[in-house]
């Protein structure tokens, strides 16, 4: 395994597993984009799909919806890290099936 994967799976370990304001099954859900609802579940969507387009207006609505801003930062990092992780797996697939190789 490269120093990558091996850094890739502790970061995503770290923010899944370790200690934080938001459960460790809603920063599941956030990673995953799937299983959040309401103010937490759009940000979540938001930032996963159209990253480019959270405003001030998303931040405050979670933070109207009584979200603190630990618990906010934690749900969009976990979104991010979820999201990137798909693309990233996504592209190794792609690369192995024009190269003909399989995943181990």
């Amino acid at each position: 395994m490269s120093d990558f994967s091996v850094g890739r799976e502790a970061v995503i370990r770290r923010i899944l597993e370790g200690t934080g304001e938001a459960s460790p099954s809603e920063r599941r859900a956030a990673f995953e984009n799937r299983g959040l609802s309401g103010s937490s579940g759009a940000l979540a969507d938001k930032v996963a799909r159209h990253a480019w387009k959270v405003a001030d207006e998303d931040i405050e609505a979670a933070r109207a919806s009584g979200m603190s801003e630990d618990r906010i930062f934690e749900i969009v990092v976990c979104a991010a890290v979820g999201q990137a992780n798909r693309q990233y797996e996504r592209a190794l697939a792609a690369l192995e099936t024009a190269s003909g190789r399989d995943r181990p």
